[in-house]
């Protein structure tokens, strides 16, 4: 009688067990899928360097990267993330590239110019060439959107932004390091070492070659932050040119690397503790900082 009541105790156990297992991975797949790809997280960050000029203190950085518009991203989200920066009210918008997935088969190309269009930032909107928007012939089809947009594609180029005191900071962007041809000499032409640069890049390991010239701080988007992660583990997977450098801040030879998670996903409709994610930077003076 005893032994049967212990094998109907373990079978009861064995049940319970199976199917906590299958709950939790029914909820991860439901979660990794439907939820957190539809999440949108603001970080904040203070983007400080003795460089930058008191008038621009207080200035405020929006970064948005990586939508990959297409059958997992869709124009009715590019209209709340549209929606969303507003609300944060930028001084400088910045897309650090990876428009559309799949340029050559998305079929709602004249959608995303009005959209974007409605983004307002008094000091400008600037955006670079990612993979994906150099991909699928996509590179004339990107910048005629970003040019109906409003934005400034900078493709191995900058330009100086500046105040009405005759103070500026320098503005860069390079092509993409996979299927553009980056420039870091003549996007950084116009920069030097006295003055507050600040370099788009899509992928971050640009990072490696950008320490070596005259920029402070470095945006880039691309990783998705792995797009999946594992506690205690991280990332299961990571692009090329982003095996180095994967989300966050990273400070290395006197640059200041920030890489956005992004928005959307690609390849797998998939996120797992990788949220997709805004950037606010609001600039300050080193004096005003500490």
């Amino acid at each position: 009688m005893e032994h049967t009541h212990s094998r109907r105790s373990f079978l009861k156990f064995f049940l319970s067990a199976a199917a906590g297992m299958l709950f939790a991975l029914f909820f991860g797949y439901g979660y990794a899928r439907y939820i957190e790809p539809k999440l949108m997280k603001v970080t904040q960050i203070s983007m400080k360097n003795g460089k930058i000029p008191p008038a621009f203190d207080g200035l405020r950085l929006v970064q948005f990267s990586d939508t990959h518009l297409g059958h997992d991203y869709s124009i009715a989200q590019l209209v709340k993330v549209v929606s969303k920066i507003n609300q944060l009210s930028p001084d400088i918008i910045l897309f650090t590239g990876d428009l559309v997935d799949k340029p050559n088969q998305y079929e709602y190309l004249h959608k995303i110019a009005p959209e974007l269009k409605k983004l307002k930032a008094p000091l400008g909107k600037y955006s670079i060439y990612g993979n994906h928007d150099h991909g699928g012939y996509g590179t004339d089809v990107y910048k005629a959107i970003m040019d109906e947009s409003g934005f400034s594609l900078l493709k191995n180029s900058g330009k100086k932004i500046s105040l009405l005191d005759g103070s500026f900071i320098y503005l860069a962007g390079i092509d993409d390091l996979m299927l553009g041809k980056p420039d870091y000499e003549q996007a950084l032409a116009g920069a030097d070492s006295s003055h507050f640069t600040l370099l788009l890049a899509h992928e971050p390991d640009a990072a490696l070659e950008t320490k070596k010239h005259p920029a402070d701080w470095q945006l880039s988007g691309h990783s998705h932050g792995g797009q999946v992660q594992l506690p205690l583990y991280g990332p299961l997977i990571t692009p090329p040119f982003a095996s180095v450098y994967t989300e966050g801040m990273y400070e290395e030879d006197g640059l200041t690397l920030y890489v956005n998670r992004g928005l959307g996903t690609t390849r797998l409709p998939f996120r797992f503790l990788s949220v997709p994610e805004i950037t606010v930077f609001t600039l300050r003076t080193k004096e005003k900082s500490t």
